[in-house]
């Protein structure tokens, strides 16, 4: 790398809006989060940006001046070869976190695609997005086999993830870093003057962030400079990000590729944090590094929180951790395991289509006072919207579509959770119908199921496809499913609806047991009914045990899989 002196060259004059004095006058700028990271190099150049286990099994710690430098080498690289779509197949490494400052620098969309999908899955987005660069981890090069089959031409940039920048060790990623610094150096050393750091416009893409697409193709949401810049400022607030003494340590457990990490790759570099990345989610390393390294804060779905609560490393921490919770709705059972662990959950609850958390659950004093299972029951309320967005609304579904009409905050009628303000997303890349369902009557539909209660707070019941009618009464799975795991012996529970000749429709519950458990459906059943305080006309008649819930990549529990399941389908 370059040296210090001109590594922060230019970085202040990132500061003063390019070209001097705006046709807005000299109170305003453009809203990039890529802002933050020249900004954090200029302020603490030696402060710990990365610390990361590689593949050759050491330990790596760079600076953010290094970061800053190695996020500029990049950007530089793509513009002389004029990338303006690069793809991103990676897990949670040191290289995702430069691409994702770099790609924006240079003025390009990065597109980060999960590699946990299947290769026609990955060419299909790679595909779609009109990528014309893709940044990929040397063990993840086969996920584009079938891609490479129907673009032969698209550079392949292939990063081995190891200590090494030069030599035998480094690999192509390294040499495009390199590459780019000395295009800088040899057209005038600009340094981050010559990038974008501030955008062009900030209602410009920043990114492409793909859906599942458990029930269809995936749909590409498209994320701006500004909303991406003003939901990592919400999570800088909401999640408690910025330390009065010391910097936080971030465990990146959530994958960067879900929703860009929920915008904290940004939040955490505005507060000048470190980022702990992890290749992949091991519960004996994750206790270690919370035990060892000190983390204060990392993000996780309930399912991983549960399996790491009842991981056999599991024990309680001296200093507390904040935990930000999403990607489907908690137990009061979770937080109560959570807290025992000085695990402090921050429930959050959001989409993709909202640069992921939008609201939050606001702890109250008041709570303070209530038993522990209370006060939990109130945290997994998904709460009010986020200080960057506007009020979250629940609406009626029983209406014709674009009549936007608000349920009774009574906290018993059930609407749609729908959202407007800053933190939504510009639409679909290249699906305008898909926009337009989306915004119908001007509100972001989220298609989740919800009551409004009378503080303004709002409470999931369930995804409108989820929602259990039998015999005219609504049921909740996901109420079910959280009663079910008050079981001292239930570690995860999935409710579907199966069909009834009487009723209807009823649920049927698919769980699995804690290590050195044995349960049967039958004994689940019997204390449902006898012990559990379950509503009778809720419990379900079937229960099956099975070894593991099929899931998403970040942690929801796959329904479609589990109503094939209850249809017979194989488990393969």
């Amino acid at each position: 790398m370059s040296g210090a002196k001109s590594r922060l060259s230019g970085l202040l004059g990132h500061f003063v809006p390019q070209g001097g004095a705006t046709e807005h006058g000299v109170n305003f700028h453009t809203l990039s989060p890529t802002f933050f990271l020249p900004r954090a190099a200029a302020i603490e150049p030696e402060a710990e940006a990365i610390h990361h286990i590689t593949t050759n099994n050491q330990v790596l710690r760079r600076s953010y001046a290094e970061l800053a430098d190695r996020a500029r080498g990049l950007a530089y690289y793509l513009k002389k070869h004029g990338s303006k779509r690069v793809g991103i197949l990676c897990p949670n490494t040191p290289a995702f976190l430069e691409s994702i400052f770099g790609i924006a620098a240079a003025g390009a969309v990065n597109v980060a695609v999960n590699y946990r999908l299947k290769e026609d899955e990955i060419a299909y987005i790679f595909t779609h997005s009109d990528v014309d660069a893709i940044i990929v981890d040397q063990e993840l090069l086969s996920r584009l086999r079938s891609y490479r089959a129907l673009k032969p031409n698209v550079p392949i940039i292939i990063d081995t993830d190891t200590d090494a920048t030069e030599g035998q060790l480094s690999g192509p990623f390294d040499e495009a870093v390199l590459e780019g610094l000395k295009y800088d150096s040899d057209t005038g050393a600009k340094g981050w003057t010559a990038l974008e750091s501030q955008a062009a416009s900030e209602d410009d893409l920043i990114a492409l962030a793909y859906t599942s697409g458990t029930t269809a193709r995936p749909k590409g949401v498209e994320f701006t400079h500004r909303g991406c810049y003003l939901a990592a400022m919400g999570n800088v607030i909401e999640s408690g990000l910025n330390q009065h003494y010391g910097r936080c340590r971030y465990l990146w457990i959530l994958p960067m590729f879900h929703a860009m990490g929920w915008t904290f790759p940004w939040a955490v570099t505005a507060v000048r944090g470190t980022h702990y990345c992890l290749r992949k989610v091991d519960y004996p390393q994750i206790w270690n590094l919370l035990k060892q390294e000190h983390i204060t804060h990392f993000n996780a779905a309930p399912t991983v929180n549960t399996l790491l609560c009842n991981s056999k490393e599991a024990e309680r921490l001296p200093v507390p951790v904040h935990v930000t919770v999403a990607a489907s709705p908690p137990t009061p059972r979770l937080f109560e395991q959570m807290t025992s662990l000085n695990l402090h959950p921050v429930h959050v609850y959001g989409m993709t289509e909202t640069y992921g958390p939008i609201t939050k659950s606001y702890y109250m004093p008041s709570w303070d006072n209530l038993p522990s299972g209370d006060r939990c029951k109130e945290m997994t309320k998904q709460g009010h919207g986020f200080v960057t967005s506007l009020p979250v609304r629940v609406i009626k579904t029983d209406v014709p579509e674009g009549i936007v009409t608000d349920v009774r905050r009574d906290g018993t009628e059930i609407g749609e959770i729908v959202f407007i303000g800053n933190i939504c997303a510009r639409g679909y890349y290249k699906d305008p119908e898909a926009t337009r369902k989306l915004f119908a009557g001007g509100v972001l539909h989220s298609g989740d199921l919800a009551v409004w209660h009378a503080n303004g707070s709002v409470q999931i019941q369930d995804r409108a496809k989820d929602i259990i009618i039998s015999g005219g009464e609504n049921i909740s799975s996901v109420a079910l499913e959280s009663m079910l795991v008050n079981h001292p012996d239930i570690l995860e529970a999935g409710v579907v609806a199966v069909p009834d000749t009487h009723w209807g429709e009823r649920p049927k519950a698919f769980v699995t047991v804690k290590s050195g458990k044995r349960l049967n459906g039958q004994e689940i059943i019997d204390w449902a009914r006898n012990v559990s305080d379950i509503s009778k006309f809720m419990i379900p008649r079937e229960v099956e045990v099975v070894a593991e819930l099929p899931k998403t990549n970040t942690g929801k529990i796959r329904k479609n899989v589990l109503r094939d399941w209850a249809k017979g389908a194989s488990r393969a």
